[in-house]
């Protein structure tokens, strides 16, 4: 009897501490899956959003011992939009990146402090035999230029040095593209061609972006391209656009990568108020310094704004 009963009693220590087992086993598997978030897969058919934010500052002084402008006012936009699509093998990526603004002090008047258009375009062909494959057999073509006037304020009276397609950058690029999820994407090609447009009679403004004929609208570089794209939540109310370009020019110096690097962060306060942070990074080993007539070097911008944002 006592044996029948110390065997029941091992059975059962052991049923319970299996079932402990399995449910310790079973709690760190879903631990482990909280932990180690598999990034969303880019669903078939179109895929459209956009951000939109303004934002608004401004400032006043008077008798301000410590010295501070009279007046100031900036007012900055920025659209952002993307529409995907994809069937089966075949992806097109589309996205336009909208930029301006103007700042207005007492003492410098009213200049912009931002601008750009950037459009780009691609379209994908799944390669493998199977739909898990992440690469794609790819083609693109970006446009970047400007949309108003721009001046050279080191010189009195100013002097023009930019315009809307002056410069203009059109970039044709065939090549193979890697895109393991909906949030990140890199592509490279050996043979890009890539047309540096320069639409203003003026000479002074071509020789600073290395026309040797003035006399030309756009000059023509043959290099290789890649880049990267990066569209990622990084938390409930924080997202991170950013995309990189590098560029090499067999023609001039390959050794000189060319290098455009955006970057979008916003965070959303609430429904209509949102923070948002720019910074962009540009090395065009080719552009000049319009007060030196050296090389230009890295050109930096970053922009912080507080107001209204829009996400649809």
């Amino acid at each position: 009897m006592m044996k029948q009963v110390m065997l029941t009693a091992i059975i059962a220590i052991g049923t319970v501490t299996s079932f402990a087992q399995d449910a310790e086993v079973k709690r760190l598997k879903d631990e482990s899956n909280k932990t180690v978030k598999k990034e969303p897969e880019q669903k078939d058919g179109w895929t459209k959003g956009g951000v939109f934010n303004l934002n608004l500052s401004q400032g006043a002084s008077r008798n301000w011992a410590a010295g501070a402008e009279k007046f100031s006012f900036s007012v900055n936009a920025l659209a952002n939009t993307f529409a995907y699509y994809k069937k089966r093998r075949n992806a097109w990526d589309n996205s336009l990146n909208v930029q301006y603004g103007i700042v207005n002090a007492t003492s410098i008047g009213t200049r912009k402090n931002d601008d750009r258009i950037d459009l780009l375009s691609r379209y994908g062909y799944q390669l493998g035999d199977t739909a898990k494959s992440r690469w794609y057999l790819s083609g693109l073509v970006n446009l970047r230029t400007q949309m108003t006037t721009g001046y050279n304020y080191t010189v009195e009276p100013k002097e023009k040095n930019s315009n809307f397609f002056a410069p203009a950058y059109l970039l044709v690029s065939p090549g193979i593209m890697y895109k393991p999820n909906a949030t990140f994407d890199i592509f490279l090609s050996p043979v890009t061609s890539r047309w540096v447009i320069v639409n203003e009679a003026n000479k002074d403004i071509r020789r600073l972006f290395n026309f040797t004929d003035t006399t030309k609208m756009a000059i023509n570089e043959i290099g290789a391209f890649l880049t990267a794209n990066l569209k990622k939540d990084l938390a409930k109310n924080i997202n991170l656009t950013s995309r990189l370009d590098l560029f090499s020019n067999y023609k001039n110096n390959p050794q000189n990568i060319d290098v455009f690097w955006t970057n979008t962060l916003g965070f959303k306060v609430n429904k209509y108020i949102g923070v948002s942070y720019n910074f962009d990074l540009i090395y065009d080993h080719d552009v000049k310094n319009v007060k030196t007539g050296g090389l230009l070097g890295t050109q930096l911008k970053s922009l912080l704004g507080i107001g209204f944002t829009a996400t649809f």
